[in-house]
């Protein structure tokens, strides 16, 4: 499975986004995907997942309220839209295919990952 993120960019403060990541073939629709992101000089952490069907969705806490994951399995695409963007959100953001069929938050439960799409903040 190849997954390819887009959607980044450069917007200000209360600004949003919203992150698409295309999956090459069907087999990530059965899938639980991911949203993790990383900024410079911290590790890669968990932003948002979504289980295979989309019935269930999981944020972390500095994201709840104010992303939203979804997905729609006949393009074999999931969206993040980021909404009220503060500097903090600045990274470069991940979107994985995960071993399972649920919404997971570990690294480690998903084994496909995209390129990556830069999301900066400005104050």
């Amino acid at each position: 499975v190849q997954l390819q993120a887009s959607g980044g960019g450069l917007v200000q403060a209360g600004g949003s986004l919203r992150l698409s990541c295309a999956a090459s073939r069907r087999t990530s629709s059965n899938n639980g995907m991911g949203w993790f992101r990383q900024a410079p000089g911290k590790e890669r952490e968990f932003v948002s997942a979504i289980s295979w069907n989309g019935g269930s969705t999981y944020y972390a806490d500095s994201v709840s309220g104010r992303f939203t994951i979804s997905r729609d399995r006949a393009k074999n695409t999931v969206y993040l839209r980021m909404n009220s963007l503060k500097p903090e959100d600045t990274a470069v953001y991940y979107c994985a295919a995960g071993r399972y069929s649920s919404a997971r938050s570990e690294l480690s439960d998903y084994q496909y990952w995209g390129q990556g799409t830069l999301v900066t903040v400005s104050s």
